[in-house]
């Protein structure tokens, strides 16, 4: 007999031969109460001993958080069928389900919080969390819904949960008594990151607009594209060659770069005045809402401030050993590495060239660093980061300038020097509210009173003239929230070493105010993530554009398996994020296309499109409700149009659907490139 069929015969036994009364009534009451099998024993304990009993609780509860968190990611990759819905005549007791069977949660989760104290101390209370877990493992196979072998899963996932977390816990004591932000650092950013990778995986968030477009970019490698360098493209081809065409694989490696970003701050700071100071940078690029969305998202700000940070942390090593005699007298080889990382950076997001404009203030304004006008070095630097991005410029040399003149539009440089005080003021109020009030000003405070020393112009000259910039252009057109991103990153570094390293004999009203601007942060952070829990209206909810795709992607699918009996099908829309997300969530990730219908241009069109595609049958997707165009009404012999609400998240996004049939040919439209 195979293990399957002992399993399953296992099963019947504890389901069916086993049936009586008393269980068919305590059984489906501890599956839905799990509670019941625990508290009165917590109960106990805490009468007799409060604050012991209060730290177990707390870790057993980090346990369950951990082993539930892990119970989901494994039930989808094993993907078993319920025993209840592929065995019939058992006896169930409860629903179903419609979640996959292996492993139990119920069981990973009474496991983890049982074996938590048991790893604490072995008593009649630990024991009897054991024999609670049990009978909930037991009552997941009685009332029908899990194999014997989902429960025995179940555990193991639990008691390796309690001992990760126990772990930890006595990892975090040992900080405590040591003192060592080093170490606090690294516990922090494991936790961080397994929030994240279970965030990721649960998938609360559909990919945004943005991520599917470079996903569709990175299944077409090339050495530059319309709008940005190539390295994003990189980074996802990279990310989804290991995990496949995934939500994790492409956002994985946004995790990986918000903890390089912090380990990269936490030893500038370090170096640049003490551990205390870098450890505070650090936890801000995990906590300030506009930083730690990258953590999540893989879009090109997160590799962005990675290389900026990286590029930062060799510039201050250039300028640190610049100080010393015998470094000034031969060529520093740190400047190479410095002009690959400019140029990596260039590569990622043209903004970098921020980077070379304040390392040229600083060397302008600080005495000791001038000589480096009269030295190879930075010379060789930037011919080295112009050798690494010039893919990027032998790239658009063959086709135009597409993307100097989609820059150019960006920043309206067509409309000329016009004063505009909206875009102005909503600037402003977007950098309070992605950075928050509190500490934007306390970051202004501290760069200002720390730049009369050495560190602190550095620090001065990496983060105002990029900030002062974008609020400058902010007057003359709009400016995205995001792009002062990384003057932000030297600011966190002023901010810690001027409010946060004398903290404890700083008066009471600046630890409160400092105290309140770390706790506004997280608490905006938090609600970012989760911002179902403010209810705000769809107009007012920024994760709006990153809900519905699943569920379109689903339905186009559908429609695709229905249409293609009848011949060939493409798949198009005339917003490319429309394309991109469809080309992601559809079944297969089948090739769609892109129609512009007066829109400025973008990636696809540089594409091969669907002109060839005559006598095909289609699917047309928009957003909203739409009728159909006059040019797409004469290019197909005739389109039945739906409309379809996504749900996601108690969210609905209209889309409108048209089926049509005998592509004729399209006009396209000339369109300009910014």
């Amino acid at each position: 007999m195979s293990l399957p069929e002992i399993d399953t015969s296992l099963f019947l036994f504890l389901n069916m031969q086993l049936q009586n009364g008393l269980f068919d009534a305590v059984m489906p009451l501890l599956t839905k109460n799990v509670e019941l099998a625990f508290l009165p024993f917590i109960i106990w304990a805490f009468l007799k001993e409060k604050r012991k009993v209060f730290i177990n609780v707390f870790v057993a509860m980090l346990a369950v958080a951990l082993a539930d968190g892990s119970g989901l990611m494994l039930k989808n990759y094993f993907a078993r069928i319920r025993p209840c819905h592929t065995l019939e005549g058992i006896n169930l007791l409860v629903g179903c389900g419609k979640s996959f069977s292996m492993p139990s949660n119920h069981a990973s989760n009474a496991f983890a919080f049982a074996v938590t104290f048991l790893l604490f101390r072995r008593n009649a209370v630990s024991y009897a969390l054991l024999a609670g877990a049990a009978a909930v493992g037991f009552s997941r196979i009685y009332v029908g819904v899990h194999y014997p072998s989902d429960v025995a899963a179940g555990s193991l996932v639990g008691i390796s949960a309690a001992a990760v977390s126990v772990v930890f816990y006595k990892w975090a004591e040992n900080i405590y008594r040591e003192r060592s932000y080093s170490q606090a650092l690294a516990l922090l950013l494991i936790l961080v990151s397994m929030f994240r990778i279970y965030y990721i995986l649960t998938g609360p968030l559909d990919l945004s607009p943005d991520e599917a477009h470079y996903w569709e970019w990175s299944r077409r490698l090339d050495w530059s594209y319309y709008s940005k360098g190539p390295m994003i493209a990189y980074l996802i081809h990279a990310g989804t060659a290991v995990f496949g065409n995934t939500v994790f694989g492409i956002r994985i490696l946004a995790v990986v770069l918000s903890v390089l970003s912090s380990l990269l701050l936490f030893r500038l700071g370090r170096e640049l005045y003490d551990e205390r100071t870098g450890f505070a940078a650090a936890l801000l690029v995990q906590i300030v809402p506009l930083y730690s969305v990258y953590g999540i998202l893989l879009t090109i700000d997160s590799p962005f401030l990675f290389f900026w940070a990286l590029s930062l942390y060799f510039f201050y090593q250039l300028i640190k050993r610049g100080s010393h005699e015998e470094s000034r007298r031969s060529f520093d080889y740190y400047w190479i590495v410095l002009g690959v990382s400019a140029g990596l950076g260039m590569l990622t997001k043209y903004t970098m060239a921020f980077f070379y404009v304040s390392a040229f203030l600083f060397m302008l304004f600080d005495r000791e660093s001038r000589r480096f006008f009269a030295s190879a070095g930075p010379y060789a630097g930037f011919f080295i980061s112009m050798i690494v991005f010039s893919p990027v410029l032998l790239w658009n040399a063959a086709r135009g300038w597409v993307t100097v003149k989609h820059t150019a539009g960006q920043a309206h440089i067509a409309e000329g020097f016009v004063l505009s005080g909206r875009s102005f003021f909503e600037f402003l109020g977007s950098q309070l509210g992605v950075v928050t009030p509190l500490l934007f000003v306390l970051i202004g405070i501290a760069l200002w009173k720390l730049r009369k020393d050495r560190n602190g112009m550095f620090l001065l000259c990496f983060s105002v003239p990029v900030i002062a910039f974008f609020v400058l252009k902010s007057i003359q057109g709009k400016v995205q929230a995001n792009w002062a991103l990384t003057g932000y990153a030297a600011g966190f570094l002023a901010f810690s070493a001027f409010y946060i390293r004398g903290l404890e004999t700083a008066g009471r009203a600046r630890q409160v105010l400092v105290l309140s601007a770390l706790l506004l942060s997280l608490v905006v952070t938090v609600f970012a993530h989760f911002p179902h829990l403010l209810n705000l209206p769809p107009k007012m909810d920024p994760t709006i554009r990153l809900a519905g795709w699943k569920s379109l992607g689903k339905e186009a699918g559908n429609i695709y398996d229905e249409m293609s009996g009848q011949g060939p099908v493409f798949v198009f829309s005339d917003k490319y994020q429309v394309s991109s997300e469809l080309a992601f969530y559809m079944k297969g990730n089948p090739t769609t296309y892109y129609v512009n219908l007066g829109r400025r241009m973008n990636q696809y069109q540089l594409w091969p499109g669907f002109e060839g595609f005559l006598g095909h049958n289609a699917i047309y997707v928009t957003t909203g409700d739409k009728m159909l165009s006059d040019d797409l009404g004469k290019a197909f012999a005739g389109c039945e149009r739906r409309l379809f609400d996504a749900q996601s998240r108690k969210r609905t996004v209209k889309f409108t659907i048209f089926k049509c049939y005998d592509f004729r040919g399209i006009e396209m439209r000339p369109v300009e490139t910014f």
